[in-house]
């Protein structure tokens, strides 16, 4: 319930990461009223906790936020940690107001305004901006419990590098990029097997030729063709929808060449061995389930929501732009607005084919329009997976 202390925004923006600090940067030119509430303890924290060797796919011309570019050579790729002091820096310059350590859980509307609530603290905003990233909890099968307890298991989000591995072959579950870079590192140092099915891989080698003449192509494609802006992009949208990344920097051919072992995919657990989909079972001592993440939205308790908890359209007066885009470095931008047939009160993409915004009849402010100018702004480049309420 909303407190008379209660701190009160005209935006609130969940998570301190690209996408959020990119919108703090838009909003801050325009003098507006908002706070960015940020999990962890530092800014850039989300990138510091990955695996020590992760570098990005992107070369460092892309990976600036608005008003600052990325420092150093344009073509390299930067590490996580260069990213992660980046970002912080990026915050500090622009004297983004950014409170660290707040895990948000819940958000809730309570008359014309939204209740963002964190333990015993809370902010009230008249809009609020989610842009934590859609995947937050590690996802495994449930038949990893019944592995044998002497292996060693780690997810991908949990795994730092081969010294947390105890000796003997390691499995990898899962041929997407994160498995085959832990792969390829994991294979210096043990025997390694990888566990999955690659659903394709770009076609030239990644580095700084590809950065240079292939991502500029991609990228354009990525912003302007394949958008559901356009007849192109609206049509391979489902299919978009269900393919995983392709193999990016370590492709098969490198995983070959290393003596990674590839094999088909997990299909269970047989006397607490793992065991594959042809029936065979592998004598391993570690495991890493490269196996993605799940959706958690359990804490917006919102009216409109799906019956998964997931953010849902609602026509009237309040209102969810659901604008997911996903960016995964080297590959298409894409978004996904979910019924791409019906309009919304307050969606950033007014005015263009499927979309469109009422007028404004009194509720809707000058600055609930510049939230909306600078989520194009921001989001279009750099959003994760974000979503934006809003009070129309």
């Amino acid at each position: 319930m909303k407190k008379a202390s209660d701190p009160q925004f005209d935006t609130v923006i969940v998570g301190g990461g690209q996408a959020g600090l990119a919108l703090g940067y838009w909003l801050a030119k325009g003098h507006h009223d908002f706070v960015i509430l940020d999990e962890n303890a530092r800014t850039g924290d989300s990138w510091r906790q990955r695996w020590d060797s992760l570098r990005l796919f992107t070369p460092a011309k892309y990976d600036g936020l608005p008003g600052m570019p990325f420092p150093g050579d344009r073509l390299a790729f930067p590490s996580k940690d260069e990213l992660a002091d980046y970002l912080e820096e990026y915050a500090r310059r622009f004297s983004l107001p950014v409170v660290p350590g707040v895990h948000v859980d819940g958000v809730t509307q309570e008359g014309d305004r939204f209740l963002v609530s964190s333990g015993d603290r809370s902010w009230t905003a008249n809009n609020v901006v989610v842009a934590t990233g859609g995947y937050r909890l590690p996802k495994r099968p449930a038949f990893a419990n019944e592995l044998d307890p002497g292996i060693v298991q780690l997810h991908s989000q949990e795994y730092k590098n081969p010294g947390q591995l105890q000796p003997g072959p390691v499995l990898v579950v899962g041929l997407g990029n994160s498995g085959a870079e832990i792969a390829l590192e994991a294979s210096r140092t043990h025997t390694t097997l990888l566990a999955g099915k690659a659903s394709g891989e770009i076609p030239v080698r990644h580095g700084r030729a590809a950065a240079r003449f292939v991502l500029p192509v991609i990228r354009f494609a990525g912003l302007h063709v394949l958008t559901l802006n356009t007849p192109v992009g609206r049509k391979v949208a489902p299919a978009f929808k269900m393919m995983a990344a392709p193999l990016i920097r370590t492709r098969t051919k490198e995983l070959r060449e290393a003596k990674v072992e590839l094999l088909p995919r997990i299909a269970g657990v047989k006397q607490g061995k793992p065991l594959l989909e042809e029936g065979r079972t592998l004598d391993v001592a570690n495991v890493i389930w490269c196996t993605g993440y799940r959706e958690d939205y359990s804490w917006l308790k919102l009216p409109y929501q799906d019956g998964e908890g997931a953010p849902a359209p609602q026509e009237g007066s309040s209102g969810i732009c659901p604008w997911t885009l996903f960016h995964r470095p080297g590959v298409p931008v894409r978004c996904s607005l979910g019924n791409a047939s019906r309009s919304w009160p307050g969606c950033p993409l007014s005015g263009t084919t499927n979309h469109s915004r009422p007028a404004a009849d009194g509720g809707a402010s000058a600055g609930l329009d510049l939230v909306f100018r600078a989520f194009r702004h921001s989001a279009l480049a750099q959003a994760t997976h974000s979503f934006i309420f809003a009070n129309a």
